[in-house]
């Protein structure tokens, strides 16, 4: 086939009787200026009501802090460290990767066996909830 030929228009199928097409170009709905669904800060009302808005949320994060602050100052009074909190988390963070590995190889021994991974838990003395 000549590439520079003309070719015929794809075949459609049968038309639906009572359906037909829109009138190309933009829609009734379209015409207008494109309006931003976003508030604009043109009025000083506007304005005003998004100052008070950082002025309350500047508010709920101060009582927040203050908040986080007591308990803070109750787990240290509780005998509770900064430095046995983050040996704690690095525990935890090892403990994770050690469990992700161990369910990597039991997903890959349930493949090559033909089971479901629940189904080895027992056979390794594992806990389905742990």
């Amino acid at each position: 086939m000549d590439p520079l030929s003309p070719q015929a228009p794809p075949h459609r199928g049968p038309r639906t009787p009572g359906l037909r097409r829109t009138a190309a170009g933009p829609s009734r709905r379209c015409r207008g200026a494109f309006r931003s669904p976003r508030p604009t800060s043109t009025t000083g009302q506007a304005e005003g009501t998004r100052e008070e808005s950082l002025h309350l949320d500047i508010q709920n994060l101060k009582e927040r802090r203050d908040m986080l602050d007591k308990e803070i100052s109750q787990l240290l009074s509780e005998g509770y460290s900064v430095d046995e909190l983050e040996d704690h988390v690095t525990q935890l963070h090892e403990y994770n990767d050690i469990k992700d590995v161990a369910q990597m190889l039991l997903g890959k021994l349930a493949v090559i066996r033909g089971v479901t991974t629940k189904e080895l838990y027992p056979e390794f003395g594992l806990d389905v909830n742990d």
